[in-house]
């Protein structure tokens, strides 16, 4: 039986070929799946994890200590008992102390904490030592502008406004080396609404008034556990490692929920499309290799009718049917192993070593399953046709379409279409609706196969009988050819199976590049560091005076709602915009008053009128408007009755000088401004119109604010005479110098405290700024559908010297030249980052949806593979029947140009058909069932997703698969055309 079965083998080798290379398309896809999941998840999270912020791969174990006068001993004995209790590895723990103070200025009152961190002047850059003894301190360089304090001078810090002092002494002023890093992602250790922190040594915490800080104890989270390598879950781990830090009073923050969420949600998307492509490939693999089967069954039926004939049993007969498909099956199996390997490492990268078993198991089970059902299919087959007599067996001419059991099989398949439908339709993402457009397909390629099976039945005869005999003959052949419709079914299903997965890949490709622009803003986004907003606008506009490359941007995400403020004048030259953020003009440029004359001297004298008895105290705060830093100037106490004050400034000669902040004035009586001179140069700065204009002044926003006269050429500050003694008091007159309230463009709904009173923001600086919607919009960029808008120079106007939180940006036009950078850099900034589209778009193909579209489109394209093989094997198979006919029509009179056009005729008609519709049930099934893009893992919606199947991606798709099953035709009816061609010529 061997000898029978391996002298078929070589007798067929164009049957056995076809098998072999249809199991090994599939034996790839299925091998490859695996190999791809896995491959595909790790990369995923790698991915996600590489995207997340520093203190989402970081945990603190905090609690506030007694330290009982020893603070390094409290410290060690905490990071010891937190040691023992959190079950990671301890990759560069931190601890550190931290207090909350007050500076008293006047009347008012910031806080900055006085704070230790371990080894933390490794993670700054400093001008000056670092602190070496108790009592001495770094403070930022922010902080120092703002105070007013250089090295060697003091800061008094308070726990309340009238406990004793705590004096600190300055000896350096710092920045920070790397704000994203893991070292600053604990927030107990920057800046928050107060001024940033003043680091100081372990033994300064040995105070009386330092003796109960918040300790903390940071631990990284090693990549790998949060990626779960290995199974490892690091969640359950964390769970149950803060309720043992729970019973020991500690308190476990950990800001990594979201990330293990995502890293989750990629891994179950990956693993759901990786299956559905793989069993959409098996199917329709089946499907083709019973295709093959059949319609190379000829010879085998003459095989079984000789057997039969000579008297041999049903067992011997099955084994010789089955062993000519095994061997196919079996070597296809074998080279499909290493080429899904091979696939899947191109795709998705290697696996590691502790998954390979796994892999390797999982890959072996799904090259079996082809192997096994394409066998099944094959002995199926071979089962019916060993049913049917020998006289059957050896008839040349097959049997029609079937009877009443092809038509109930068609009733059923189009019931789970309707299944399939209806419950992708009704959100259900499992079971039939995971393969509703394949099946949407079918239903659509049984519908039209019947139709045209009638209309070339009855359309064939009438053609030939008017004389169409081109017409005429390729209908019959199409009526008459069997099994045909099958290969058209075929065709139809994987065409749209293709075309869903080009138009799923090119959507997904469109939505990443669509989502890294809103997040980014432009086409290249630099993050930089300045000292100030005024700073970061000066050196941009220094960099690019034309204004048509580079924009200066702040980004405050920590603010409700978050604040993007970009220089207005230069949005529309350099932003990437999109109609979901409104007109690109909405944000109004209007600036305020007629600006103030700069202060350029070294010399200031002040014209004050004081009526009361009560001593007062004047203090002018300027802010230079080239650096941003700002420069108080004193005029000390002021006495009863008119008088003129003198005071130096120094800060404000370098060009292009110094703006007007406010009046500070401390003391409980009325004191009158009347005039404001410079002297050095000589200039008049405030005239008693500029005084006497109201619009130009404005008290604070917050509490019982400073009563404010401008009447009579002169600015008078006074309490409020119906002030709470108990509250606040307000001693400050800011100069206004533009549009108040804050125009700014709302993305999303308002805040809830704007439904109830004035819209403010709480981020520009130490008190609440008004704002005024001017309208609102379904997104912005940067900051989503939750945010807000506003200009930049005037949001820096408004913040003065403050140092509210936020990320300074650079936004560059697409053309930007190369030397933009350069000239950023020596106007003062400092890059840290530097990110363009592409390079977060090529970041997010590491997440599910592209892993998932990118493995479909490949599964999609074997898929047309797969049918374009059953359609060279049809007209393989086909060819001698049909030049028989052909031949026996010549010989009536048929030309010969007649018969090669319908030789062509017969097999195109069935594959255009198909193409035609394969695409038209593709268009139909994404509205049908509701085919969308897979959503972005994290949850990022802020846009609408493209089409999942676009109409440029639909032409592709039908192009491609015209090349392919067009190929494969011209091919198959190739020799057939030949010899009509040279019998023709004789």
């Amino acid at each position: 039986m061997l000898a029978l079965v391996l002298s078929a083998v070589r007798s067929r080798r164009a049957q056995v070929l076809t098998v072999l290379v249809l199991t090994a398309l599939a034996t790839a896809v299925a091998a490859a799946g695996p190999w791809f999941a896995i491959a595909g998840s790790a990369r995923a999270a790698e991915a996600d994890v590489a995207a997340a912020a520093a203190g989402d791969r970081t945990i603190s174990i905090r609690k506030i200590i007694e330290t009982g006068g020893d603070p390094a001993g409290a410290v060690d004995q905490f990071a010891a008992n937190a040691r023992g209790l959190v079950p990671l590895p301890a990759t560069d723990p931190v601890s550190g102390l931290t207090l909350p103070l007050i500076i008293s200025r006047g009347g008012q009152s910031p806080t900055m904490a006085i704070a230790y961190r371990e080894d933390v002047c490794d993670h700054l850059r400093l001008d000056g030592p670092c602190p070496a003894v108790r009592g001495e301190a770094a403070i930022s360089v922010h902080t120092a502008q703002q105070l007013g304090l250089g090295r060697g001078g003091r800061v008094e810090l308070r726990r309340q406004p009238d406990s004793q002092p705590l004096a600190l002494r300055v000896v350096a002023t710092y920045s920070l080396d790397d704000p994203a890093g893991a070292y600053w992602s604990n927030p107990l250790f920057v800046a928050d609404a107060g001024l940033d922190p003043a680091f100081t040594t372990i033994d300064t915490f040995a105070d009386e008034e330092l003796g109960d800080p918040t300790v903390s104890y940071d631990v990284q989270v090693p990549d790998r556990l949060i990626r779960g390598d290995d199974g490892y879950d690091l969640a359950g781990v964390l769970r149950k490692a803060d309720y043992d830090l729970g019973r020991q009073g500690l308190r476990l923050v950990n800001t990594g929920g979201a990330l293990l969420r995502t890293i989750a949600r990629d891994r179950e998307a990956i693993r759901q499309g990786v299956l559905v492509a793989v069993l959409q490939v098996l199917v329709l693999a089946w499907f083709a290799i019973g295709l093959a089967g059949q319609y190379t069954g000829r010879d085998r039926r003459g095989d079984a009718a000789l057997l039969k004939l000579r008297g041999s049993g049903r067992g011997a007969i099955v084994r010789l049917a089955w062993g000519q498909h095994l061997v196919p099956l079996v070597l296809g199996a074998l080279a499909g192993l290493p080429l899904g390997y091979l696939l899947a490492r191109w795709l998705a990268g290697p696996v590691g070593p502790e998954r390979q078993p796994a892999a390797l198991a999982l890959s072996a089970a799904a090259a079996a399953s082809v192997l096994a059902g394409g066998l099944a299919v094959l002995a199926l087959i071979e089962l019916v046709a060993l049913r049917r007599p020998v006289s059957d067996l050896l008839r040349e001419v097959s049997g029609g379409r079937g009877g009443w059991r092809a038509g109930l099989a068609d009733v059923l398949l189009l019931a789970v279409a309707v299944s399939a439908v209806y419950q992708a339709r009704s959100g259900v993402a499992e079971g039939l609706a995971l393969a509703a457009p394949a099946l949407v397909a079918l239903a659509v390629a049984l519908l039209v196969a019947r139709l045209l099976g009638r209309i070339a039945d009855r359309g064939g005869g009438v053609a030939v009988r008017t004389g169409h005999l081109r017409l005429g003959l390729t209908a019959v052949q199409v009526s008459r050819r069997p099994g045909g419709d099958r290969v058209f079914a075929l065709v139809v299903v994987a065409v749209a199976v293709f075309a869903t997965a080009v138009g799923g890949y090119a959507g997904e490709r469109t939505a990443r590049a669509q989502r890294s622009g809103a997040e980014l803003g432009a086409a290249r986004v630099l993050t930089v560091r300045a000292p100030n907003r005024t700073a970061l606008l000066t050196a941009v506009r220094a960099a690019d005076p034309a204004g048509d490359q580079a924009m200066a941007v702040t980004v405050d995400r920590t603010s409700n709602p978050p604040v993007l403020a970009v220089d207005s004048g230069r949005l529309a030259a350099i932003a990437r915009w999109r109609p979901e953020y409104g007109p690109i003009e909405a944000l109004p440029t209007t600036a305020g008053p007629e600006p103030l004359p700069r202060i350029t001297g070294g010399r200031l004298a002040v014209r004050v009128s004081h009526r009361g008895t009560a001593p007062m105290e004047l203090t002018l705060m300027l802010q230079h408007e080239g650096t941003g830093a700002p420069v108080p100037v004193s005029f000390g106490r002021v006495g009863t009755g008119e008088r003129t004050l003198e005071a130096p400034v120094a800060g404000c000669a370098a060009a292009p000088g110094c703006r007007i902040l406010r009046w500070d004035v401390h003391g409980p009586e009325p004191i009158s401004v009347r005039g404001l001179q410079q002297l050095d140069p000589p200039g008049v700065i405030l005239d008693p119109a500029r005084l006497a204009d109201i619009a130009r002044w404005r008290s604070g926003t917050t509490g019982v604010a400073l009563d404010l006269t401008a009447a009579g050429g002169a600015l008078t500050l006074a309490l409020d005479a119906g002030q709470d003694r108990l509250q606040e008091r307000g001693t400050t007159a800011y100069a206004v110098d533009t549009v108040l309230p804050l125009p700014v463009v709302l993305a999303g709904a308002a805040p809830e405290g704007w439904q109830f009173g004035e819209p403010t923001l709480l981020s520009l600086g130490s008190e609440p700024t008004p704002v005024r919607v001017v309208r609102t919009v379904a997104a912005l960029p940067v900051v989503g559908r939750g945010g807000v808008l506003a200009d930049l120079d005037a949001t820096r106007r408004v913040i003065g010297d403050a140092t509210p939180p936020g990320e300074f940006q650079v936004w560059l036009a697409p053309g930007a030249p190369p030397g933009i950078v350069g000239a950023l850099t020596r106007a003062g900034l400092t890059v840290a980052t530097d990110e363009t589209v592409g390079d977060r778009t090529a970041h997010l193909a590491g997440q599910a949806p592209a892993v998932v579209t990118r493995f479909s489109l490949i599964a999609g394209a074997v898929v047309l593979l797969l049918a374009a093989a059953a359609v060279g094997v049809a007209g393989t198979v086909d060819r001698r029947s049909r030049l028989e006919q052909l031949r026996a029509l010549r010989v009536q009179g048929l030309p010969g140009r007649v018969a090669v056009v319908t030789a062509y005729a017969g097999i195109a008609a069935p594959i255009l058909a198909g193409l035609a519709a394969g695409l038209a049930s593709a268009a139909l099934a994404r509205p049908l069932v509701r085919i969308t893009l897979p959503p972005f893992t994290d949850g990022w919606d802020v846009l609408p997703a493209p089409s999942a199947l676009g109409l440029a991606p639909l032409a592709l798709a039908g192009l491609i698969a015209l090349l392919a099953l067009g190929l494969t035709g011209w091919l198959a009816v190739l020799p057939l055309t030949r010899r009509l061609r040279r019998e023709a010529g004789r």
